[in-house]
């Protein structure tokens, strides 16, 4: 009998961010402070971190800034009840960013905000996670620090500030790979996919709205280890 494997709370943790594009953003009313949540899309930076667009119209804008203390959370959306898929909250505080990465890897994730991106209300925020509660089903509720679930990019700078060229590679040279990859690797129906970024543990793919991860068998912290690894992972998805 095979032995059942441990479940890996942090793993999960980073696949929801890393695959989620939209969540339930929780604030405090800037007038009485009762709660407040809406709908809203959302990216990750290199290291995991989350990702707004918002503009300050909207209330959700006007109660962080009042009181940066906001919770997100993200879900599988799973097929059928939405109750058996995973979900996590997370806690922290937004603030708003002027990084050119953040905006990067916003739109490369959510290319049709490029419409608004520009406008002067609009600006991008950075969610710096307090804690994370995960929700994966019985036995499977878990309390993450910070450091359970953010990437350590110390050592991988080279491969953070190449993102951008090796997306447009991805896309322009290896689209057959990208679709591969989601197809073959990742089981998902046959479709347009692209690659939306990467970091040392995975690699991000999209089609429409959909976002997948494709977890890397080893960390990776340079562009040639990189090209090592997707080269190995195109084989393996071939020879399927």
């Amino acid at each position: 009998m095979q032995p059942i494997a441990e479940f890996d709370a942090a793993a999960a943790v980073r696949k929801l961010l890393r695959e989620g594009r939209s969540g339930a953003l929780a604030t405090l009313s800037a007038h009485g402070g009762a709660p407040y949540c809406s709908l809203v899309n959302t990216a990750t930076l290199p290291d995991g971190s989350p990702l707004l667009l918002i503009s300050r119209l909207a209330v959700h804008t006007r109660n962080l800034l009042a009181d940066p203390r906001v919770s997100l959370m993200l879900d599988e959306r799973k097929d059928g009840d939405p109750l058996q898929g995973a979900r996590v909250t997370l806690t922290g505080t937004a603030r708003a960013t002027d990084d050119p990465l953040a905006r990067q890897r916003y739109l490369a994730r959510q290319p049709e905000s490029a419409a608004f991106a520009g406008f002067g209300d609009f600006a991008f925020y950075r969610i710096e996670i307090a804690g994370a509660h995960l929700v994966a089903g019985f036995g499977r509720i878990v309390d993450l620090a910070p450091a359970d679930i953010l990437l350590d990019l110390s050592d991988a700078q080279t491969l953070v500030e190449a993102e951008p060229d090796i997306v447009a590679h991805m896309n322009a040279d290896h689209a057959e790979a990208c679709a591969l990859y989601a197809t073959r690797l990742l089981g998902a129906p046959a479709g347009a996919w692209r690659c939306a970024g990467c970091d040392p543990e995975g690699l991000e793919l999209q089609h429409g709205h959909t976002a997948l991860r494709l977890t890397f068998p080893q960390r990776v912290n340079s562009p040639a280890a990189l090209r090592a690894v997707l080269r190995h992972l195109a084989e393996q998805a071939r020879s399927r």
